[in-house]
């Protein structure tokens, strides 16, 4: 197997950065981050941004885009590609990190994607549509549309079903050739329920409160921020005033929890989708595992990681 993309999935709190880093050390990679909020600038407690693990490790696609605006499935794929790309062209290998789903499946199961600007036709002709007209549309265009949010927001279900429509008639994008191999980090539930709280204690200790306050105070609307994760939407819904500090943390803390099994759903159906993912198990010696595999598909670690 000729190796071309070393990926590290795994749902929240799992540890999968932290591998991530190590195993790009040892093969001379470069870090890609999957995850959907890293992108933004600002949101770092929050979103588990942990860069002091990164060290002399470059990394990509993190703190690229400021915190209240867009980010789409096509922004990542398109800027997936660039990166893969250039680390690909300078001899090195890289390495895809992250837990969102749609993002990994995007780059592994090669979506086509395509960039679909904004029809002010047919958004004053959806205007005169109910919220349930124009959700009964987007799963006409979309039977299998997997991103829930886009059913629930007005201005979403109209971008999603501009994006559906446009695609018809748009070229995608032109997508490089990936032979990934791909681990994944994997705990028993209960030990991974006990790292999602110890992990939500310490993000608030870190100043988790702050950090969305001070998202706020810089012009991201209340709204936005129902947008931006568990941690955002839960924290802001308690700087209003709706939430005091333990309702919110008990939320949270089930909200999180939730989540990391829909992660886990997610990855199995990328495996049902012809994804080989080899798991590791979290609290043994994954970094182990992960080269002894490695090396039995002919991915050697470099003598000097640079």
């Amino acid at each position: 197997m000729n190796c071309n993309l070393l990926v590290i999935l795994g749902p929240t709190a799992s540890g999968k950065t932290r591998l991530g880093v190590a195993a790009a050390r040892q093969f001379g990679g470069e870090i890609i981050s999957a995850d959907s909020r890293q992108v933004f600038r600002g949101m770092d407690i929050g979103t588990g941004k942990d860069l002091v693990e990164y060290g002399e490790v470059p990394y990509h696609l993190i703190d690229i885009v400021d915190a209240g605006s867009e980010f789409s499935v096509f922004d990542f794929q398109e800027r997936f590609v660039t990166a893969f790309e250039d680390i690909r062209n300078r001899g090195r290998l890289p390495v895809l990190v992250g837990g969102t789903g749609l993002y990994l499946d995007a780059a592994l199961r090669r979506y086509r994607l395509v960039k679909v600007a904004e029809n002010p036709a047919l958004r004053d002709e959806l205007a005169k549509f109910s919220l349930e007209a124009l959700q009964h549309r987007l799963l006409q265009l979309r039977p299998e549309q997997h991103n829930t949010s886009d059913l629930q927001d007005r201005m979403r279900l109209v971008r999603a079903i501009e994006i559906a429509e446009g695609e018809r008639n748009a070229d995608p994008l032109p997508l490089p050739n990936i032979e990934p191999l791909v681990f994944g980090v994997r705990w028993e539930r209960p030990v991974l329920r006990r790292r999602i709280t110890q992990r939500l204690k310490q993000r608030l200790g870190e100043g988790l409160i702050e950090e969305v306050a001070a998202l706020h105070s810089n012009g991201v609307s209340y709204d936005a921020l129902e947008y931006y994760g568990l941690e955002y939407r839960l924290v802001a819904q308690h700087l209003q005033g709706r939430l005091n500090r333990n309702d919110m943390f008990q939320k949270l803390n089930s909200a999180i929890h939730q989540f990391a099994k829909r992660q886990e759903t997610w990855f199995r159906r990328m495996e049902k989708q012809g994804v080989t993912i080899h798991w590791l198990n979290g609290a043994g010696e994954p970094l182990a595992e992960l080269l002894q595999i490695a090396a039995e598909r002919s991915l050697q670690p470099q003598d000097s990681p640079r």
